[in-house]
């Protein structure tokens, strides 16, 4: 549909600073399909803003490359 937005929350474990939060984000600004990205790191989660559809796998590898743990994907 017109106007839909496509929203995906991610729970993450191993973020515990400023420092983690900015790695997580730029890196998932990275992904074609992600229009934006907000940390919110108090409670170790991420609230992406898709353009388009993505696989949960990509997000998922994506985030864990960088050394962090994601436990739950919320579409």
């Amino acid at each position: 549909m017109f106007g839909e937005k496509i929203i995906k929350i991610i729970f993450i474990d191993g973020m515990h600073c400023m420092h983690c939060a900015k790695k997580v984000e730029e890196a998932l600004k990275e992904i074609k399909q992600v229009k934006s990205v907000k940390v919110i790191l108090e409670e170790k989660k991420v609230e992406i803003i898709l353009k388009e559809k993505i696989d949960n796998e990509v997000l998922k590898e994506t985030i864990e490359n960088l050394g962090y743990n994601v436990v739950e994907i919320k579409n």
